[in-house]
């Protein structure tokens, strides 16, 4: 099972600040045992929501609306993803992580087998074409 943990915003990291030596060396630290444990299949932290955009899509049309948005704690200043094997795990995971003062989102990814019948065989091949194009450029 694959989670994705979501690290929300604050007027911190909406400001722009980054963290400073300590947070990061702790984080790191976090990292290398989830590596290590095979957890980790990517991290990354966000730039603010001031340098972002979003794009609307509304009866075929695209509206973009350029950041700073507003109520930070909706937004998302970083994420990993993890590969576990059930969402208890996921959890215990981030018991561990180093943060004082935040709230972090767990959310499972949906797989192939997830979609049923309505993902046919074709879409299937579709989806391990793009799959496997990701993974050559990496």
């Amino acid at each position: 099972m694959r989670f994705m943990v979501i690290v929300k915003a604050d007027k911190n990291s909406e400001a722009g600040m980054l963290p400073d030596k300590k947070i990061l060396t702790e984080m790191g630290k976090f990292n290398e045992e989830l590596a290590k444990a095979g957890v980790m299949l990517a991290g990354e932290g966000l730039h603010p929501s001031s340098k972002g955009a979003r794009v609307r899509f509304s009866k075929g049309k695209r509206t973009v609306i350029d950041g700073p948005f507003t109520e930070a704690k909706e937004l998302i200043a970083g994420f990993w993803l993890w590969q576990v094997n059930s969402k208890e795990e996921a959890i215990e995971w981030l018991k561990r992580a180093p943060f004082d003062e935040t709230e972090l989102e767990i959310r499972q990814v949906f797989e192939a087998e997830d979609f049923g019948a309505e993902f046919t065989p074709e879409l299937r091949d579709q989806e391990e074409r793009v799959r496997a194009k990701i993974a050559s450029k990496r």
